[in-house]
């Protein structure tokens, strides 16, 4: 089985081929659980992994929500994954895996949730930081664990332009400021 491991911190992608043996502690296992990397080698001891989704030896994707590990024949349409309706209003009845791990799944794809004591190459040896932040105030001060009194626009993610000299700064979407709540008390 192949495992696409990404690193949501730096962007980072890795995949990987492994043994049945080694991959055996993750079947039964649901999409979005959090399992330990240990089973799979060293390198990966003391890492957690989250699982976010995976393809079948036939390329169907395994969809959060359908708890079994099989293939199942849905009808969809706009509103779900694994679908893109070509007209306005049509549903299509097509195939997708469950969202319970088995054998039959080719490629896995897990996030690192926390690193292990070694540096993994290609995920976690490489110190370089997301290049972009988020925009927005309530996900900054997710992102940095802040309560509602910190100032966000310290924490923004700022990059150095090509000359050298000048920052490139996001504007901050939903900030509440002293400004705004004046506005807002004129209306």
């Amino acid at each position: 089985m192949k495992i696409n491991f990404s690193n949501p911190a730096t962007g980072q992608c890795k995949q990987v081929e492994f043994e049945d043996n080694q991959v055996a502690p993750f079947y039964d296992q649901r999409m979005a659980a959090v399992v330990p990397g240990d089973s799979l080698g060293e390198e990966y001891a003391g890492c957690l992994f989250k699982i976010t989704g995976g393809r079948d030896k036939q390329g169907f994707p395994m969809m959060q929500g359908v708890l079994t590990n099989q293939r199942v024949r849905l009808l969809l349409n706009k509103n779900h994954k694994c679908y893109r309706e070509r007209r306005k209003g049509i549903r299509k009845r097509k195939s997708i895996r469950g969202c319970v791990v088995s054998s039959e799944i080719n490629v896995l794809m897990m996030a690192l949730v926390k690193k292990g004591d070694k540096e993994i190459e290609g995920l976690t040896d490489d110190p370089r930081p997301r290049s972009l932040g988020p925009k927005r105030a309530t996900k900054i001060r997710k992102m940095f664990g802040l309560s509602k009194e910190d100032d966000v626009r310290k924490f923004v993610v700022k990059r150095v332009k090509k000359n050298g000299k000048n920052w490139l700064c996001p504007k901050i979407q939903r900030l509440v400021t002293d400004r705004r709540l004046a506005r807002k008390a004129i209306r």
